[in-house]
This record gives structure tokens, sequence and C-alpha cells, in this order.
């Protein structure tokens, strides 16, 4: 009689190759598309209604950088922030950037006051965090709010600012993996490249002269200061939210976004560009 033999193990079903950069490419464009169809709808239809997808956006990011910085044992307060989030965005759409900053300081104090019970151990702790959070999301997302606030041309605005950091991201994706080969910064970003930066200052600066001269009616020379600056503020903001990450020990803030984690992972270029347009767009441009 024979020894019948175990049959071999089913070989687990290969995952999907995110490819050189790191992303399910399918994923991120439909994600990204959807996204955008979203804004412009918005912007067009009614552009009042962009501050409400605005903070739709903003508060998840927020609720995602609360829960990420409690990894770290910082413990920081929901509702200070969110109300304070939520007042900072409409502020600065009905009040300009004074309003903004009005807004900011009272929900810098309103989230000191509301940490004080719990008593002072951590308590620099917390409130340090909660102040960073609070001048890393809103604050910086403020400007995309300001942005959209001239009669004359806000949507426009607000679309060349979507369009040269799409610019900076797709030209830093296509060349990062056709041409990638020099790391940029390996300790914070290994698969962000000096080739993928070129591609990223090729393309952004191209899209800043188009929607400068198309959308906005301006100078060439504009358009192109525009691109060359959010490069580096698209850049610089990926890379420190790269650093977060890192410093806490996390890959992504989340995964609810397919192909792009969480809606941080999306905000990072996005916020830290914000501020440099509209000063540019305000400074350069005529409304």
């Amino acid at each position: 009689m024979g020894v019948e033999s175990t049959p071999p193990a089913p070989s687990p079903k290969p995952t999907p190759d995110p490819g050189r950069a790191g992303r399910n490419l399918p994923a991120a464009i439909g994600v990204g598309l959807g996204l955008g169809v979203v804004i412009i709808g918005s912007l067009f239809w009614e552009k009042v209604l962009f501050i409400f997808v605005v903070l739709a956006a903003v508060l998840v990011a927020v609720d995602e950088m609360i829960k990420s910085l409690r990894t770290g044992g910082a413990v920081i307060p929901r509702i200070p922030v969110f109300v304070g989030t939520a007042a900072m965005l409409i502020a600065a759409y009905f009040g300009g950037p004074m309003a903004l900053l009005v807004a900011m300081a009272g929900t810098v104090l309103a989230t000191i006051f509301w940490r004080m019970p719990g008593g002072s151990v951590g308590f620099v702790r917390d409130t340090s965090a909660g102040v960073f959070l609070i001048g890393y999301v809103p604050l910086l997302a403020g400007f995309a709010i300001l942005l959209v606030q001239p009669d004359a041309d806000g949507p426009l605005r607000v679309m060349t600012f979507f369009l040269v950091v799409v610019a900076s991201d797709v030209g830093g994706y296509v060349a990062g993996v056709l041409f990638g080969k020099h790391a940029m910064a390996p300790t914070i970003s290994p698969k962000k490249s000096w080739e993928g930066f070129a591609g990223s200052t090729l393309f952004c600066v191209g899209a800043g002269i188009a929607s400068v001269v198309f959308l906005l009616d301006g100078a060439w020379w504009v358009g192109a200061i525009v691109g060359a600056v959010a490069v580096v503020t698209a850049t610089v903001g990926d890379l420190g939210e790269s650093m977060i990450k890192r410093d806490l020990g996390i890959k992504d803030m989340s995964n609810l976004l397919p192909g792009h984690g969480g809606v941080m992972d999306r905000l990072d270029s996005l916020l830290a560009t914000a501020p440099a347009v509209w000063l540019l767009l305000h400074l350069l441009v005529k409304g």
C-alpha cells in the first residue's frame, strides 16, 4: 500500500506590479481623473462650491495627519482643529488673507485651551504637533481658496495652479520611470531622481507658460516663473511629507485613494505650491 503524497500548496497569486515609480498606475490615473472632474465642475458651475470640495479634502487630510501623528505619541484634539479648519477656509474666501490669519490664530488658541484639561504631561508635545498641523494643512490650503477669490478670473487661476502641479507630478513620473538613475534624496524618497526632477521642470514650466498665456492672458515669462517656482515647491512639498512619514514609520497616510495612498499623499505638493502661485499671480497678473 503506497503512501499518499501531500499535494503541493497552491502558489500565491502575484500581486500587481506597481512599476518603478511605486504606483498602481491605472488606479492612480482613474482616481486622479475623477478628482479633476469634481474640482473643475465645482469651479465652473458655482465657484463657491470649490470651498466645500477643498474643505472635504482638507478635513480628511487633517484626520489622516492626526491619526499618523498619534503613532509618534502626539495627541491632537479633533474638535477645535476641525472647526478651525472650516473657519479658516471660509474666512479666506469671504475675508481674504487677513481673515485667514485671524482664523488661524483663533484655531491655534482653541487647540491649546482644549488640551489644557488633559494635564501638563505631554502638553508641549501635543500642542506643538497641533500648531504644526494647523500651519501645514489648513493654512496652506487657504491659499488655494484665495486663488479662486477674484471675480474676473478666479477659477482660471485655480486651474493654472492645478495644471502646474499636475504637470510637475506627471513629468517627474514619466522621466523618472524612463530615465531615472541618479537618486535625488535616497534617504528620504529613494524613487525620486534628478532625471525625474528635470522632467518635472520641463513639464511644469511648459504648463505654466501655456496656462498664464492662454487662460490668464498674461506674459509668457510670468508663466515661466510660475512653473519654475512651482516645480521647486511641489518637490519640496513631496519630500517634506516623505520626511514626516519616515519619522513616523509609515508608508502612506492612509489607503483611501487606490494608487495614491491617502488624501494627504495627494495634497503634499499642492499645499506647498498654493502660497507661491497665489503670490506670483497676485503680483504679476492683473485680475
